[in-house]
């Protein structure tokens, strides 16, 4: 399929973010020991905190059956974006959650204490910038002096930033309005703002419900990743170690099932979260996470994103990816990939 690129062409994309540079580093994370194996019965008394957006990754597991056997128990927290839940996991507020290519760059910076585990890649073509139907805006140079809604932190601010610089622009040229997708919806309806950096299932409601416009997707603006990201307390802990790592391998599982059944997922999704099923079926329809190793082509892609918003003047300094970034899970994890 078209929107399945390699992360090494990921790495040319975002190569208009800048070498990097020299400099302190805006915030480095210990990497938390791996400890030993657990048994059966200590497993058991595990709960394992998860974070979701939307309901997508439980709605996935859900409708590919891997929820019925689990060895511990799941507490499933639901967050409107990357940034929060990403908080929470440093917090230990959560032990693990899915995010975006962005947040976990600003979490670095904030010097948090969490770990990216693993990554998959998504349809960049469904990041989008959108403008209302009856929008004179035309190009992405048309919205100099205008504002934009975004979530700070998140894809679609990463995948704005770059849009922006590709068309000679920076976020200096706009105007930012920090708003969380709920609230960006409602001030896109409204027109208080001009345009919408977002991402799925919002896109395809934007799209289905207010005759949204396409003027920009992520198309050589965004490396289309997502992350799960622990918490380093959870990562440290011998049985939420363990679950993790036995979580984890059911993503990947869930993942390549959703990709070759996507009726039952799009279904199941809109039951899990409320959303209307022609908004869940032109999201699965258009194509969602699929696994990919955590290798070092991954890490210089989002370097290079960290340091595009280092120059914008958007982070406080130099964010050092590849210390936020655990491995422990990676032999596993590509065994499923490719054999499970």
């Amino acid at each position: 399929m078209r929107w399945r690129k390699s992360i090494t062409a990921a790495v040319a994309v975002l190569a208009l973010g800048g070498a990097s540079a020299c400099g302190s580093s805006a915030g480095t994370t210990a990497k938390a020991a791996v400890p030993g194996p657990v048994s059966a019965a200590d497993l058991a008394k595990v709960t394992l905190k998860v974070g979701d957006q939307k309901g997508g990754v439980q709605a996935m597991l859900t409708a590919a059956n891997f929820l019925g056997d689990l060895p511990y128990k799941i507490e499933w927290a639901t967050f409107t974006s990357g940034p929060p839940l990403l908080e929470a996991a440093s917090a230990g507020a959560i032990d693990l959650g899915r995010v975006g290519n962005t947040p976990p760059i600003f979490a670095a910076a904030a010097k948090a204490k969490i770990a990216v585990v693993s990554v998959a890649t998504s349809n960049v073509e469904r990041e989008a910038l959108l403008v209302p139907s009856d929008s004179p805006v035309r190009d992405i140079p048309s919205l100099r002096g205008r504002t934009i809604g975004v979530a700070k932190g998140s894809s679609a601010h990463g995948q704005l930033l770059n849009t922006l610089r590709r068309a000679g622009l920076s976020t200096k040229d706009v105007r930012l309005s920090f708003l969380q997708p709920s609230e960006a919806y409602a001030a896109f309806t409204q027109h208080r703002i001009d345009a919408w950096a977002i991402w799925d299932p919002y896109t395809a409601q934007a799209q289905l419900d207010a005759g949204a416009r396409t003027i920009a997707d992520g198309r050589g603006s965004s490396n289309g990743l997502s992350f799960q990201a622990a918490s380093t307390a959870a990562l440290a802990d011998a049985g939420k170690n363990a679950a993790i790592k036995d979580y984890l391998s059911r993503v990947v599982k869930a993942q390549k099932w959703a990709d070759t059944h996507r009726a039952e997922w799009a279904k199941s999704w809109a039951q899990v979260t409320g959303l209307r099923l022609d908004v869940a079926q032109k999201t699965v329809e258009a194509g969602r996470d699929l696994p990919a190793p955590l290798d070092d082509a991954v890490v210089a892609s989002e370097q290079q994103l960290a340091d595009a918003f280092g120059e914008e003047g958007t982070l406080p300094g130099k964010v050092d990816f590849s210390s936020f970034v655990d491995r422990r899970y990676g032999p596993e994890l590509e065994a499923v990939r490719s054999n499970g």
